[in-house]
């Protein structure tokens, strides 16, 4: 797995996910070997990972929207998450994780052709393994989740057969190449030395932008700004943001590939940089609108998880913290100030959490990463070197996301249409899209 590349050089390993271990013979008494607790841990991590989506993200998405919503924004998410699954074992898995050139993967391992049983992937150690199967459903459970993020931001007035359409491109020609490039050895902001442990990047801003971009397309729903749209169950979206961030351990611990002291500290800091940003954003949101809201204090969890995915195995605990801190604070302001600025209706706030804290994160992870700041980079860590570089990811993710997004729906807007009839809007697409309802009341 492409993570922590200056940290691995700093520790004297070498990291090619996909590809064989340079390893000088001499160095190593036996043959690499399956690590049944490694294995195991990263299984149950990638089990995580799917709880975070189905039920945890579509919980948290559920109760924000209108009752007349609910049932679609559910199986948007269900939906997504199964379609990406089946493309990420089709061709998704080899274009991301093959070799190929800077910036996409080969055909190689196309319905994961050659990987059998007792095939090994690469782990941050040299003589101890786990199977290429357990790496391949750990990463697909990435992809499906950054795809589902995305309908949030144009959740209540979007058409079924878009969102799948979409989805299916989008992933194909965003996310696979951005995970090539930040994950994979041969990739382009990989050779660079770009920091991403978990996805602040390759998740987050690249599913936040084309979330934007999105928004933009198919338009503002009816009666924005002049009626009341409020989240018709608070306790739904509670119960997800838990799923979240106790999924999030297998998010963030997992990407250490290893049942090791790395996954403990990832594990640790996405635990503490979570309840930092809990409480950041609800003070901040109490000193401002003078009462502190369930909805904020969830919503700051969130903003922290995001911030420190990209961070989680690189930054000491004080940094997670920091980082936590300062991720609910500008969550907050993502989600009101410059949804304003923006002029927007980013219909549950994925650009304003997840682009904002995710661009934030990446950025902060080339400082806390810094020894002196009790982070796990060289004893020759170059910090303002590392911040040029995970600025420069995070341009180049926004910049790829956000063009593959608007080529996309500008072809589906003037094909097959993006955006349901007003009356279907006004009736909700429980009913109109799925013909069901999520509540017979």
């Amino acid at each position: 797995m492409k993570k922590m590349t200056s940290l691995l050089a700093a520790l004297g390993t070498a990291c090619a996910s996909g590809a064989v271990w340079a390893v000088d013979a001499s160095a190593v008494a036996t043959a690499p070997v399956l690590s049944k607790a490694d294995n195991a841990w990263i299984l149950v991590c990638a089990a995580l990972v799917v709880l975070m989506s189905i039920p945890g993200l579509a919980l948290f998405y559920g109760g924000l929207v209108r009752t007349k919503n609910m049932l679609s924004i559910l199986a948007q998410v269900f939906v997504v998450f199964a379609m990406i699954s089946v493309l990420w074992v089709l061709f998704g898995y080899s274009l991301a994780f093959t070799s190929g050139n800077a910036f996409i993967g080969g055909f190689s391992k196309v319905l994961l052709a050659g990987i059998a049983p007792d095939t090994l992937a690469d782990t941050f150690t040299a003589d101890v393994k786990i199977s290429e199967l357990t790496f391949v459903v750990f990463q697909g459970a990435f992809a499906a989740i950054t795809a589902a993020l995305i309908v949030g931001a144009f959740a209540e007035r979007v058409k079924f057969s878009a969102v799948l359409v979409f989805t299916a491109l989008w992933f194909t020609f965003s996310y696979t190449p951005i995970a090539h490039m930040v994950w994979f050895a041969e990739g382009l902001l990989f050779k660079d030395g770009a920091l991403d442990f978990a996805g602040g990047t390759v998740v987050h801003i690249n599913a936040a932008v084309a979330g934007l971009v999105g928004a933009y397309f198919v338009g503002k729903r009816i009666g924005y700004g002049r009626e009341a749209m409020t989240p018709h169950s608070l306790t739904m979206t509670m119960i997800g943001a838990a799923l979240l961030w106790f999924g999030w351990f297998g998010f963030n611990a997992g990407s250490a590939l290893e049942a090791n002291g790395v996954a403990a500290l990832a594990f640790v800091n996405t635990w503490v940089a979570t309840a930092a940003a809990t409480l950041s954003w609800l003070v901040a949101e109490w000193m401002i609108k003078g009462k502190p809201s369930l909805l904020g204090a969830v919503s700051g969890a969130v903003a922290g998880l995001v911030t420190i995915t990209p961070a989680a195995g690189l930054v000491g605990v004080g940094g997670a913290m920091l980082m936590g801190l300062l991720g609910g604070v500008v969550g907050l302001w993502g989600v009101h100030s410059l949804k304003r600025l923006l002029n927007v209706d980013d219909s549950l706030d994925v650009f304003g959490i997840h682009g904002v804290c995710g661009i934030v994160g990446a950025i902060l992870t080339g400082v806390f990463a810094a020894p002196a700041l009790g982070g796990m980079g060289a004893a020759e860590f170059d910090m303002l070197a590392q911040v040029k570089i995970q600025t420069l990811s995070v341009l180049i993710t926004i910049v790829w996301s956000g063009v593959v997004s608007a080529i996309l729906f500008a072809i589906l807007k003037s094909t097959i249409g993006i955006r349901v009839k007003e009356d279907e809007e006004r009736e909700g697409l429980d009913v109109t899209s799925h013909g069901e309802k999520a509540y017979n009341l």
